[in-house]
């Protein structure tokens, strides 16, 4: 079997494992990125000079939603207590 060298996650599942890592337990929280935006002049294959713009991803958290949607997790559900089996 070849090696895996990616894994994908959709931004729900981002969403779900950073509500565990923080141990929230209720509310909606989706996927939060902030960008930054710089200027710089970059050659193309021509050797002749262009403005360009880089969009870095500066940050990535949590943000509270009011409603859900293909961002979000219910933090409730994500880290449910668990039950613990009734002793007989």
């Amino acid at each position: 079997m070849p090696e895996t060298k990616q894994l994908t996650f959709s931004h729900q599942e981002i969403a779900e494992a950073l509500i565990r890592y923080a141990g929230l337990k209720e509310g909606l929280w989706g996927l939060y990125v902030e960008f930054g935006i710089l200027g710089t002049n970059v050659t193309d294959p021509s050797s002749n000079l262009n403005p360009a713009a880089i969009v870095p991803i500066l940050k990535l958290g949590l943000q509270r939603f009011p409603k859900g949607n293909n961002l979000t997790a219910d933090a409730a559900k994500v880290n449910q207590p668990v039950k613990k089996k009734a002793s007989k």
